[in-house]
């Protein structure tokens, strides 16, 4: 009997170092937390910018949805400084995670990982950046979370499992508000924001806790 569960054993370390060597485990769940409070930063910018703008009687949604107007600039300006901060955020903590479990950054499936994610990411760009082109600036917030979602579900294979279910959650926002155009900046906000800041408080309280 003891045998037999020194054999399970074994194998249960075998299939643990397998998943270990096929996964990159070292994302942080304060990656997560800190992207997370950087979009609701950012969020914070884009509503004062639109409370000002209607405090001098103009309309906010037409300058936003206007090529080349300063709003629009400005809401991109913001977009991109809110998407490199959360990055380096992210970068930071699961760099110090990695240091602390004595596992490389850069591995075969971190390497995997970013592969998988970039292409539905930059994919997703063009496609905003083309609807903005159109004046269709008001389907910019679901598409990238449509394509932020399908970004995490096909990184999930490489990664934390858990990172599907939020992926799932992106997809299921962004289609929501796909017929909740006006609101684009609370489903953006809640997003990237509050979604990321609970799903990485969770993987924090059960990865990292110890």
């Amino acid at each position: 009997m003891d045998e037999k569960n020194v054999h399970l054993d074994t194998l249960q370390d075998i299939k643990q170092m397998m998943e270990k060597s096929s996964r990159f485990i070292s994302l942080s769940g304060l990656s997560g937390i800190g992207a997370g409070i950087c979009a609701l930063g950012g969020a914070f910018f884009i509503f004062r910018m639109m409370v000002s703008e209607r405090a001098r009687g103009a309309d906010y949604r037409q300058l936003a949805f206007e090529t080349g107007s300063e709003v629009q600039q400005s809401l991109l300006l913001i977009g991109g400084l809110t998407f490199i901060a959360a990055l380096l955020v992210a970068f930071v903590f699961t760099y110090l995670r990695s240091n602390n479990t004595g596992t490389t950054i850069w591995s075969k499936s971190a390497r995997r990982l970013l592969w998988n994610t970039m292409i539905p990411l930059l994919v997703g760009g063009i496609v905003s950046i083309r609807f903005i082109q159109w004046g269709y600036g008001g389907l910019v917030a679901p598409t990238c979370l449509l394509f932020y979602g399908l970004a995490l579900i096909n990184g999930s294979k490489y990664t934390l499992s858990e990172i599907r279910w939020l992926g799932f959650s992106e997809l299921l926002l962004g289609i929501a508000n796909l017929w909740l155009i006006g609101y684009g900046l609370m489903f953006w906000a809640f997003g990237f924001g509050v979604l990321h800041i609970i799903y990485g408080a969770m993987m924090w309280w059960k990865y990292e806790k110890q």
